[in-house]
């Protein structure tokens, strides 16, 4: 996956609460034995009419909505562990999810996949919906290193906790098997220098 460091964007509001993993990618799309085409059928349900015609009611629609950050209401991600959710996003083009709460095992599940998840306070994420609302072309500045997210047009800020394994292997562009893989030297180098009794 790509390295992480800091990113600068517009937002994609979604001010629904308690969005699962079921609505981010459905069930039906789950047959896939790798991650190639996951982003086309991101909110599938919500994004299409039965027909397949667009609904134009739903923000990633709306043309006057972009950018690699998604904004969403509290407890996202919620529901089944799947996966695939993270797929959905990142290759829908999102780096960075904020909400006040995010599920445990889907925010493991974006970390390990490139995607950082920002857990703010409402106040925050209030503020956020406020700002996109007001000018949909809103700037928005993630740092990982530093651990903060800023509203760029009123210079608000806030930090955010992340895990430092994680941050890590965000910031080196690697998951947990890159990680490890990193590590062959010292293995090595440890296991030739056993003793076997």
């Amino acid at each position: 996956m790509q390295p992480f460091d800091q990113l600068t964007s517009t937002a994609v509001p979604l001010p629904i609460e308690n969005v699962d993993t079921d609505q981010i990618i459905p069930a039906r799309f789950l047959k896939a034995i790798d991650k190639a085409g996951f982003g086309e059928n991101l909110f599938r349900d919500w994004r299409f009419d039965r027909d397949g015609s667009e609904n134009m009611q739903f923000v990633l629609n709306n043309p006057s909505y972009s950018g690699e950050i998604l904004v969403a209401g509290t407890n996202f991600g919620c529901g089944s562990s799947r996966e695939h959710a993270a797929w959905a996003l990142y290759q829908y083009g999102f780096r960075v999810v904020v909400s006040s709460f995010f599920a445990d095992i889907f925010k493991n599940n974006a970390l390990n996949n490139g995607i950082l998840t920002v857990e703010v306070d409402p106040e925050f994420l209030d503020n956020i919906f406020r700002e996109i609302e007001n000018d949909p072309d809103a700037m928005f500045k993630v740092d990982l290193e530093g651990q903060y997210c800023k509203i760029l047009s009123t210079g608000e800020e806030t930090t955010f906790d992340i895990d430092p394994y994680k941050k890590q292997c965000l910031l080196e562009g690697k998951d947990d098997i890159d990680y490890l893989l990193s590590l062959d030297t010292k293995i090595s180098t440890f296991e030739a220098n056993q003793k076997i009794y």
